[in-house]
């Protein structure tokens, strides 16, 4: 018999002691972090200073590893399938767990009845920026591409995901047509920005700041209420396309698991979470990269964060149609 199977027939005939004793030895041998996009993007970046605050409350190595494709379900679904013993967690993003069962014809998980979640950490206000030959403001670069119809690309983590969403959300409001093209993370589509092949791509405000300061890049607006104090230099949406109303969107991240891991390693797992993210280090360097961290501790608030997430983006889903299709 599996462990697995072994600790879910006690917990159903009420031997809730196994359970107890089995997660005193948690975690036994080094724990995987899958990250469903690849190196060097924002969602990867958050993953590693986690992974290594989780670790040292662990008293275990946690190991990232990135899992890239269909726009996060790849990953997602190797976590989905694997062991629910704690050993595999899944370092999700709005894109695979608000936005993945909205888009989807025929979605391959449920983001709420397959995973169990740990909680969600926090994240980084969206951003857009342009190549340096182009306009800089967002006013300008739709001016741009009503100019050169068919002639103006914008690069994405993947389609379908929360950046994605947001960019198409943003060309409806100001009517401009510029051509989608996916990348598998934001890496990829940062490289095409920088080596000319697409004029605009979207990402995370601390993700691309350093390549705006270096003049390889230059950011046009940050997708939130107000400027950042790391970038004041750096407009806001509506202020840099003239719109009327604030323009928010914000990637979040989320920790979860197998769905029915046992409630003694789900409670292990959200407590040296909320100590590890307390940790002044790790808030340091997310404030350095543009990130921040706003927590939702355990199964039931994690949840209930998600499923908001996903009720607010539904009708914008809904009216883009089939620009999401992927």
């Amino acid at each position: 018999m599996q462990r697995r199977d072994f600790i879910q027939i006690c917990g159903a005939a009420g031997l809730t002691g196994a359970v107890p004793a089995w997660a005193q030895s948690y975690p036994s041998r080094p724990v995987r972090l899958v990250v469903p996009f690849p190196p060097g993007g924002p969602t990867d970046n958050f993953a590693r200073l986690y992974a290594e605050a989780l670790g040292k409350q662990l008293g275990q190595t946690v190991v990232v590893d990135n899992k890239a494709g269909a726009s996060g379900a790849i990953g997602s679904l190797e976590v989905m399938n694997s062991t629910a013993d704690g050993l595999t967690l899944l370092f999700g993003t709005a894109s695979t767990h608000a936005l993945y069962n909205l888009i989807e014809d025929k979605p391959r998980y449920d983001a709420s009845a397959d995973f169990d979640y740990v909680a969600v950490l926090g994240g980084a206000p969206v951003a857009f920026a342009v190549s340096p030959s182009m306009p800089d403001t967002i006013k300008g670069l739709v001016a741009a591409a009503k100019q050169n119809p068919g002639k103006l690309n914008y690069g994405s983590p993947g389609t379908g995901t929360l950046l994605h969403v947001a960019t198409e959300r943003l060309l409806q409001q100001t009517g401009a047509v510029i051509t989608h093209v996916p990348y598998k993370g934001s890496g990829p589509a940062m490289q095409d920005l920088m080596g000319g092949n697409i004029q605009m791509a979207v990402g995370t405000l601390g993700g691309m700041l350093p390549l705006h300061k270096s003049g390889r890049m230059r950011l046009v607006g940050v997708a939130s209420a107000k400027r950042y104090a790391i970038a004041p230099d750096i407009a806001t949406v509506a202020e840099s396309a003239g719109l009327a109303e604030p323009f928010e969107a914000m990637l979040w991240h989320v920790v979860a698991l197998p769905r029915k891991t046992p409630d003694a390693v789900r409670k292990t797992l959200a407590e040296a979470t909320r100590k590890a993210m307390a940790d002044a280090a790790l808030n340091n360097s997310l404030a350095e990269q543009g990130m921040f961290a706003d927590l939702h501790i355990g199964d039931v608030a994690a949840t209930a964060f998600v499923k908001a997430e996903a009720a607010k983006w539904k009708p914008i889903v809904a009216q883009l149609g089939k620009q999401l299709v992927r």
